[in-house]
């Protein structure tokens, strides 16, 4: 057991494990559902605009920032400009927002797993009635799966960087990617699946005919990509922060965004087709992926096989996006301990998160994703459930706005302060584009999207 921060021993282990942080639930649950509430393609190209002008620039500039510093968010702002640490508290106060209901959602992901692989004892049942019975009224079973789900993260991380976290995500990234093209090529193969494409990538702006249906959709897609790429989060700084000085940071930065758009847009081909060849809605929110989609393998030809590994798929991309969570959290802790000139032990560290996330979700499963009254005094912020005010803290507020101060950090107070960390490992041929997003471009964007955010989880419901 690593006692010590550790490092990357490969580029490829680092790209697996930046881009397992970010493909997770909210590509293959988030994506395809906010999609369909976004009418589809006009989402999708908002998307795609807001990924290279916001999405690329703030990549480049956390991992630069983490590898540049060697140290998490805190002390990598403290580094940049003391007047700014406070920017890298709200940003590691991110993951232990969403590591509070992640795992709940794992535990609800590895209910499915265990009931694919028993459907082939021929074991069926309603999928309504089972997300029913065994997640929403039943807290105290959905906790016992939510704690296997947590210790599994925990178990993963105390191996360290390089014998842990790289280890598994070179070997679960390359795996989910080869399962879900599966997916997608049965998805699209069904009678009726045609709708659903060219609901996805057929040009067409439904909704979007007024201000307000654009601002809609914008400020959806934007929310999307701060959460699906895990940007603001500190995970893509103590991630830089661990990586090999020789390495091109440009080149890393374009893969991720792509890798994890490509994700995202294969989740919304292997779900979209389904749903519209069963006339399913797809807009279904936590239904799509646990009602609707085991719905679809219930009826369809092989669906046996085809529900296993999706739910395995679904299990490692959640899986990935837990571990980068919780190391996004004890990386920032390790430095504290550091800076005080005591040991970084990653063990007592990692304990510290487990318990903070196994208070965290245990009030996200008792709350039954707001079907029970068990903990309805944590209804806070004048949010439904439990899960919304652990998301409309992170993705709502924290990500987007603190996602704003680093561009203007960067962009207006230290202006070229990644450049030389960037020209390491490259010639930094993006510079002027880079430079222009993440002074002008992206600033604009942001302060949109942060707006949205707010309207969407206080007003604009």
């Amino acid at each position: 057991m690593e006692q010590s921060k550790g490092q990357f021993n490969s580029n490829f282990g680092f790209l697996m494990a930046a881009l397992g942080s970010a493909v997770g639930l909210g590509n293959l649950w988030s994506f395809p559902y906010k999609m369909g509430l976004g009418g589809g393609f006009a989402f999708l190209l908002i998307y795609v605009i807001l990924l290279v002008t916001v999405g690329y620039p703030l990549i480049l500039s956390e991992i630069a920032i983490g590898r540049k510093s060697q140290k998490a968010a805190i002390e990598a702002y403290y580094e940049i400009h003391p007047a700014f640490k406070f920017n890298g508290v709200l940003q590691t106060a991110v993951p232990f927002f969403l590591i509070a209901f992640y795992c709940t959602f794992g535990g609800y992901i590895m209910k499915y797993l265990v009931y694919s692989i028993m459907a082939f004892g021929g074991k069926e049942v309603d999928p309504g009635a089972f997300f029913e019975a065994s997640l929403l009224s039943n807290g105290g079973a959905a906790m016992i799966w939510m704690v296997i789900f947590l210790v599994l993260t925990i178990l993963i991380v105390l191996g360290g960087v390089s014998g842990g976290i790289e280890k598994f995500c070179k070997v679960a990234m390359p795996a989910l990617f080869v399962m879900l093209i599966v997916i997608v090529i049965r998805s699209c193969t069904l009678p009726g699946s045609g709708e659903g494409l060219a609901f996805l990538f057929k040009p067409h702006f439904d909704g979007m005919n007024s201000a307000k249906g654009f601002f809609d959709t914008m400020k959806l897609a934007g929310g999307q990509m701060f959460f699906s790429l895990s940007l603001a989060s500190g995970c893509l700084i103590a991630y830089g922060s661990y990586l090999d000085k020789k390495e091109n940071l440009e080149k890393d930065a374009v893969f991720i965004a792509v890798g994890d758009s490509i994700a995202a847009i294969l989740a919304g081909m292997a779900i979209m087709p389904a749903c519209t060849a069963y006339g399913i809605e797809p807009g279904a929110g936590p239904g799509l992926l646990f009602i609707s989609m085991q719905t679809v393998f219930n009826n369809l030809a092989g669906g046996k096989f085809f529900g296993f590994l999706f739910w395995l798929l679904v299990f490692f991309a959640a899986l990935s996006s837990s571990i980068g969570m919780m190391e996004g959290g004890i990386s920032a802790i390790l430095d504290n301990r550091i800076k005080a000139g005591k040991s970084a032990n990653r063990f007592a560290v990692t304990m510290i998160m487990g318990a903070w996330a196994l208070i965290g979700n245990s009030l996200t499963t008792l709350d039954c994703l707001g079907a029970a009254d068990t903990v309805a005094w944590f209804h806070l912020l004048g949010q439904p459930d439990v899960l919304d005010v652990w998301d409309a803290l992170a993705e709502g507020i924290l990500m987007p706005l603190t996602g704003l101060i680093m561009a203007i950090l960067i962009g207006w107070v230290v202006p070229h302060y990644v450049d030389d960390e960037i020209e390491k490992g490259s010639n930094f041929k993006s510079k002027g584009f880079f430079d222009f997003c993440i002074k002008w471009l992206g600033p604009i964007f942001m302060v949109l999207i942060v707006y949205g955010q707010l309207t969407s989880f206080w007003g604009g419901k």
